[in-house]
């Protein structure tokens, strides 16, 4: 579908690829209209709800600048997802061994492995990029203990990071994970955005929202954040890499022989990259949204008892060549907590092999929007090429 609304309350447009978008979510793109850095207009994708400063499902365009809260804490954030050559009848009939090496294979939580599985050589060269980043900014060093960044490469983490065994329309068994870049991505994201904050006060900036501070191009702090968020995209691209050979390992001895047969995508949704869009060099923010340049392949997940989708990218200008990074909220954890139970949670995740406690119940599938209603809002911006229905997830 086109864009469904267009507000023009700020310096720049609105455009929104939905008709259900809440208050709050539309204050905060409000807001953020009303930077002047942003150019040309803003984008809000399908799974649009509010997040904490800047919207989530949002794509913000900025010349010169970037703002740290609009990145997030969780930078790097995203999906991974591989075909296997097995099929459905491939499958035992009693998921809870596979789920239990899934588990044993991959520390989720907070938890984290004894020691790094990943080949010293990449240890190496995150610790040199990292060790750059500290040494101008050490109170980073003083927000985590020593290295435990290494030991939680190959870790899932928790709140709405998934681990899934999925069938597609063909039967064919994929794997599909979610996750970022842990503890030491929060901790990068949480130094800088209170460093925003301060400098947004000392320059007396007139900011619609504190969340909203950002550096600009020749600010003091701006090269050093930018090395980064890049330092941390890294990251989450290799720790969803080191989790997927994980998973793949601990799944061989329980499942006939099999090859991965194909890479959907490792790919962000929580980023800032170099792009150029309308004419202009920027710094394009997707904070809840993936690149879907044309022909560009991306995972967009449901909730853990629903459709997921891989889709093939339109390279839709008006969206900043974007879309969705899955279904969205449409409450907040603390509210899916109060209104539903343990039987609700059991109900909606009927024929998946999950968690089914009070520990996973924010996550229940009715505190999201409805993910076929999302992808019908954003044909304009992706082909379906797969649809996937998982019958097994790790939550952390």
């Amino acid at each position: 579908m086109p864009v469904k609304q267009v507000i023009n309350k700020g310096r720049v447009p609105i455009k929104i690829y939905t008709d259900q978008i809440e208050h709050g979510a539309l204050n905060q793109l409000i807001n953020i209209a009303q930077l002047p850095i942003i150019h040309h207009h803003v984008a809000a994708m399908p799974d649009v709800h509010a997040g904490i400063g800047a919207t989530v499902g949002s794509v913000i365009p900025t010349a010169g600048a970037i703002i740290p809260a609009a990145v997030g804490v969780d930078i790097g954030c995203g999906m991974n997802a591989v075909r296997l050559t097995l099929k459905a009848a491939d499958l035992p009939d009693d998921l809870r061994r596979l789920r239990g090496a899934v588990e044993k294979a991959v520390p989720v939580g907070f938890n984290h492995h004894d020691k790094p599985t990943v080949q010293r050589k990449a240890v190496n060269q995150l610790d040199a990029g990292l060790d750059r980043i500290i040494g101008r900014h050490p109170g980073i060093a003083k927000m985590q203990k020593p290295h435990v960044w290494a030991r939680q490469l190959g870790t899932l983490g928790g709140g709405n990071h998934f681990i899934e065994l999925c069938l597609d329309e063909n039967q064919a068994v994929w794997v599909m994970l979610h996750s970022g870049s842990r503890g030491i991505g929060n901790v990068i994201g949480r130094y800088f955005i209170s460093l925003a904050r301060k400098d947004a006060q000392r320059h007396q900036l007139h900011l619609p929202d504190r969340d909203l501070a950002y550096f600009q191009e020749g600010a003091e702090h701006f090269d050093d954040y930018v090395h980064a968020v890049e330092w941390a995209q890294d990251y989450a691209l290799a720790n969803r890499r080191e989790m997927m050979r994980l998973v793949v390992e601990a799944l061989r001895p329980l499942l006939p022989p099999f090859q991965v047969s194909k890479e959907a995508i490792n790919c962000h949704h929580n980023y800032v990259a170099r792009e150029t869009h309308f004419g202009q060099d920027l710094f394009l923010t997707r904070k809840g949204a993936i690149a879907a340049a044309r022909d560009q392949l991306g995972i967009i997940p449901g909730s853990m008892g629903t459709r997921s989708y891989i889709v093939r990218g339109k390279g839709n200008a008006e969206s900043f060549c974007s879309c969705s990074h899955g279904a969205g909220r449409t409450m907040s954890r603390s509210e899916a907590k109060r209104r539903f139970n343990r039987s609700d949670l059991e109900a909606q995740t009927r024929g998946v092999e999950c968690r089914k406690d009070k520990g996973v119940l924010d996550e229940i599938p009715g505190a999201y929007k409805d993910i076929d209603q999302v992808m019908a809002d954003q044909t304009d911006l992706v082909d379906i090429v797969h649809t996937l229905k998982q019958v097994l997830c790790v939550k952390g």
